[in-house]
C-alpha cells in the first residue's frame, strides 16, 4: 500500500484519472440513490401517518383516508437501494450489466433502452461525468492523501444532495447528518481545521440561516427556505471551520440569484415560485473547500 501511494504521489495525473474511473463508477450509484431514496423516504412517512390514524383513530374525510390507503408510486413492494434490478421505467425489461457501465453503457445505447428504445435520460451520464470529474480534480489537488479520502466522500454526498433537491425541493437528512457528524470526527485530529472551529463551524453554520429564515418568517409570514438548508450549511462549518462560512453563504447567494433571474427572464419559472437552495450552497462549499483561502487571501489584500 506504501509503494502505491508513493506511486500515485510521483504520478497525479496517473492518480486524477484511477480517481476519474473510480468516482465515475460511484456516480452510476448516485443516481441510483437520488432516484430511490426519496421514494422510500415517502413510503415511510406514509406508513408512519397510516399508524399514527391507527393508533390514535383519528376521523378523516373519507377522500383524505383513501389517498393515505393508496400505494404512493408503482414500484413493487420491496423497494431500497439495491432491490430491485435495474429496469426501463417504460417496458420494464432489466437492463444488462454492461449497460450499467458508467458513461460507456449510455453511449453504446445511444441513450435508448435496448429494448424498447424509449430515451434515456442525460442526466445519468452527467451525474456520471460530474462526479468523475470532480473526485478527479480532488485527486491532483490533495494526491494521496486522507483530505483526499475525505473531501471524495463529501463530494458524493452532496452530488447526491444536490439532485434529490432538484427533483424534490428536500435534502434528506440520512445524508446531511452523517456528513455533519463525520465533520466534526475527522477534525478531531485537524485534517481540515481545528476540533474548536468545527465545532463552532457546525453551530453558525446551523443558526446562520436558522436566524435568517426566522426573520423573514416573521417580516413576511412565509418560509424562505428548509430546515435542509441549515443542516447543509452546518456540514460545511464543521468540515472547514467557521471562517469559510461567509464566503460560502456569499457565493451561493449570488450563484443561486443569478440562476433565479435567468430561469424567470427565461420563463422556466414564475416569480415567487420556490427553488431549491441546496445546490448552490453545495457547489459555494465545495468550491470554498478547494479554493476558500486563495479566495479570501485575495479579497482581503484588494482591501
Amino acid at each position: 500500500m506504501t509503494q502505491f501511494i508513493q506511486l500515485m504521489a510521483q504520478f497525479p495525473f496517473l492518480f486524477a484519472a484511477l480517481a476519474f474511473i473510480f468516482a465515475a463508477t460511484i456516480g452510476s450509484f448516485l443516481n441510483v440513490v437520488i432516484h430511490r431514496l426519496p421514494v422510500m423516504m415517502k413510503r415511510e412517512w406514509q406508513q408512519e401517518c397510516n399508524q399514527y390514524l391507527d393508533e390514535y383513530h383519528q376521523p378523516l374525510p373519507k377522500e383524505l383516508a383513501s389517498k393515505l390507503a393508496k400505494p404512493i408510486d408503482d414500484y413493487p413492494e420491496k423497494y431500497n437501494l439495491v432491490v430491485p434490478g435495474s429496469a426501463c421505467p417504460k417496458c420494464k425489461a432489466n437492463i444488462k450489466p454492461w449497460h450499467n457501465l458508467p458513461l460507456l453503457g449510455w453511449l453504446m445505447l445511444g441513450g435508448k433502452c435496448a429494448s424498447c428504445k424509449t430515451a434515456i435520460s442525460a442526466r445519468y451520464p452527467i451525474v456520471e461525468a460530474l462526479t468523475g470529474i470532480a473526485v478527479g480534480y480532488l485527486a491532483y489537488h490533495f494526491g494521496p492523501t486522507w483530505q483526499f479520502v475525505f473531501a471524495t466522500a463529501l463530494t458524493f454526498g452532496l452530488i447526491a444532495l444536490t439532485g434529490i433537491d432538484l427533483d424534490e425541493m428536500l435534502l434528506p437528512d440520512q445524508i446531511t447528518l452523517p456528513l455533519l457528524w463525520l465533520g466534526l470526527l475527522i477534525n478531531l485530529n485537524g485534517t481540515f481545521t481545528s476540533p474548536t472551529e468545527a465545532i463552532i463551524g457546525a453551530a453558525a453554520g446551523y443558526m446562520s440561516l436558522w436566524s435568517v429564515f426566522w426573520g423573514f418568517k416573521l417580516l413576511t409570514g412565509k418560509e424562505g427556505m428548509g430546515y435542509g438548508d441549515f443542516k447543509l450549511l452546518a456540514v460545511f462549518g464543521a468540515w472547514f471551520g467557521w471562517q469559510l462560512l461567509p464566503l460560502i453563504i456569499l457565493l451561493s447567494s449570488v450563484v443561486g440569484a443569478v440562476v433565479g433571474v435567468l430561469l424567470i427572464v427565461n420563463k422556466r419559472i414564475n416569480s415567487g415560485n420556490p427553488i431549491p437552495f441546496g445546490p448552490y450552497i453545495a457547489l459555494a462549499g465545495w468550491i470554498a473547500m478547494i479554493w476558500g483561502e486563495q479566495i479570501v487571501n485575495w479579497y482581503l489584500s484588494t482591501l
